[in-house]
């Protein structure tokens, strides 16, 4: 599936009634090695970030630590869909390596990524690149 199909089929900001078709995708694409491009990948992180449950964001930290090239592409600010401060939270209360390194990686980047932080802003960002 292409951008063009997960828009007509999802919209930028999904219903949370489609959030585990999304994740189910999300998941396949962090799986596929012969991808090259990653703008599938993408589009699903906002996607999950629109829709904002928390939970997501140990998925989409998945999507961005994919290679190196997902590391750059897969903007920070995805992994708080639920706001800074909840998936902060969420990851202080969460076990695990992955989790330690995400929030580790989180505040690290609040002094120059979350200044100002919106998520209104940033989805009115992406609908103007995805022209929707």
């Amino acid at each position: 599936m292409n951008e063009e199909e997960l828009l007509q089929l999802y919209g930028l900001e999904p219903n949370g009634i489609h959030r585990e078709s999304i994740r189910e995708l999300l998941q396949l694409e962090i799986e596929n090695r012969k991808s090259e491009d990653n703008e599938v990948l993408k589009l699903l992180c906002i996607m999950l970030f629109c829709i904002g449950n928390v939970e997501d964001t140990g998925l989409i930290w998945q999507a961005k630590r994919k290679n190196q090239d997902t590391g750059s592409y897969i903007d920070v600010q995805l992994l708080c869909g639920a706001g800074y401060e909840e998936t902060l939270s969420y990851l202080e209360d969460t076990d695990g390596e992955q989790a330690h390194e995400e929030l580790q990686y989180l505040r690290q980047c609040e002094p120059y990524d979350f200044i100002d932080f919106s998520k209104e802003g940033w989805v009115s960002d992406y609908k103007q690149y995805y022209g929707v």
